[in-house]
């Protein structure tokens, strides 16, 4: 019974978080990062300010956690990458991961709020890149500095490699977001981005027997 009951409340417990932050992404975006108190938050997201001061004491822990989650994967946690030995198959897997991640509406309002307050509070954009962007684009580093180790890739600086990857996904998937309010691609169009972008990877570096 215990059990259950602290079950149900861890639920309740996530169920308020994710309406906090979700109110929150909105109002930062509709209001500005300055411009929303966490009462107002409070008051958006249905639950009393002392809910709200327990999960988040300030706005920068709110914030932060905002961009945590919006760069996990559906599970809740840091994308793994795939194990090396097929060049291929791990950058299509991490390809199509990533631009479902970047494709979701509440990564652009990331951005967005970002690129926003970016000239009067630039914490939050390091904020957005050192607990968001940097941790994912290391996991993409090394993954393909595993390639290389095991002999399926000749990359010789992961860094550039990974930039180029995910640079590619990102310039059709998430960057038109940021100007055209009706840019939307279909899965297919996605798909075929992505798969574009692991061919230029291939043929830059993999091994001649790994292509």
């Amino acid at each position: 019974m215990t059990e259950g009951l602290s079950d149900h409340h861890r639920r309740l417990a996530q169920q308020k978080r994710e309406a906090i932050t979700s109110s929150a992404t909105a109002l930062f975006l509709d209001h500005g990062y300055a411009g929303t108190s966490l009462a107002r938050i409070a008051e958006a997201a249905g639950v009393s300010k002392s809910t709200l001061f327990k999960q988040f004491p300030t706005k920068a822990a709110l914030f932060q956690a905002i961009v945590s989650e919006s760069w996990k994967q559906g599970s809740g946690h840091a994308p793994t990458p795939p194990p090396a030995g097929d060049l291929r198959a791990g950058l299509a897997a991490i390809g199509r991961r990533y631009a479902e991640l970047v494709g979701q509406p509440r990564m652009t309002a990331l951005f967005r709020i970002v690129i926003a307050e970016l000239p009067r509070l630039p914490e939050l954009g390091r904020m957005q890149f050192q607990l968001g962007k940097l941790p994912y684009f290391d996991s993409v580093r090394l993954y393909l500095q595993s390639e290389h180790e095991a002999g399926t890739a000749r990359v010789p600086d992961p860094e550039s490699a990974a930039n180029q990857f995910l640079g590619m996904i990102a310039n059709f998937v998430l960057w038109p977001r940021m100007l055209l309010t009706d840019w939307n691609p279909a899965a297919d169009e996605t798909d075929r981005a992505v798969d574009e972008a692991v061919e230029t990877m291939l043929a830059r570096y993999a091994t001649a027997h790994h292509q």
